[in-house]
């Protein structure tokens, strides 16, 4: 049984807009310990494979600092190269934010989103993705407000959340220890209309039934809404 929250609630979330000064739109996102800043910066520069089409481009770069661990780690500048996990956590969030995107209401430009998680305890990805949406929001806002462009490409909301079965028992949400325990571990990226973007499930200790799936997916629906309400406050605040 879990310790201070119950099964089906979230960890105390904070997103603070407009957290760093310089780019076009940024955030600070808090899920319990798990610390991140999003930054969505505007670059004139397509990738090669899209000059001279009609369509912009949204991507992202994500990191962890030293000591956002109990345990520095390395830079991985200092390796000379990214680990395969980094490069999977950042083409998921290009992936999750292009899924709610017109991209030719972009034509020509492209978003940079930078996700660098200052603390960890669990949930590193989806709190990257619930708070890049936020700083793509702020981002296309900006850029409309300065008449670069002309339409919203953003056609809803999204929002990620991690779930999993701990002790035979769905939880949403999980923090290191959790996801440490966890016979089955889920993270869902979910639009506001609750739409699936992404899943991505591993059965590590226990093999996961349909019931529990279903579980574990009714508690991401619950969050995810839970999120992107918080979400649509921030923007319009």
């Amino acid at each position: 049984m879990r310790k201070n929250r119950n099964i089906n609630q979230l960890r105390d979330i904070e997103i603070i807009p407009n957290f760093s000064p310089y780019p076009e739109g940024s955030c600070l996102i808090k899920c319990g310990n798990t610390h991140v800043i999003c930054s969505a910066s505007l670059d004139l520069n397509l990738p090669r494979w899209l000059k001279n089409t009609t369509s912009g481009w949204v991507t992202a770069e994500y990191g962890m600092i030293p000591r956002s661990t109990s345990e520095r780690m390395s830079r991985e500048a200092a390796r000379g190269k990214q680990s395969g996990r980094t490069q999977e956590i950042q083409r998921l969030i290009g992936r999750s934010l292009r899924s709610v995107l017109n991209l030719k209401a972009l034509k020509g430009l492209q978003i940079i989103i930078d996700c660098d998680v200052l603390q960890a305890d669990g949930g590193t990805r989806t709190a990257s993705i619930s708070g890049s949406f936020v700083a793509l929001h702020l981002c296309i806002n900006n850029m409309l407000n300065k008449k670069i462009i002309k339409k919203n490409p953003i056609s809803e909301s999204v929002a990620a959340i991690s779930c999993g079965i701990v002790d035979g028992e769905p939880l949403l949400d999980l923090d290191f220890e959790e996801d440490q325990n966890a016979g089955v571990d889920a993270n869902f990226v979910i639009t506001e209309t609750g739409k699936l973007v992404e899943l991505q499930m591993t059965s590590e200790k226990q093999l996961c039934s349909e019931e529990s799936f279903n579980s574990m997916l009714k508690l991401a629906k619950k969050g995810t809404a839970q999120i992107i309400e918080m979400q649509k406050k921030i923007i319009s605040g």
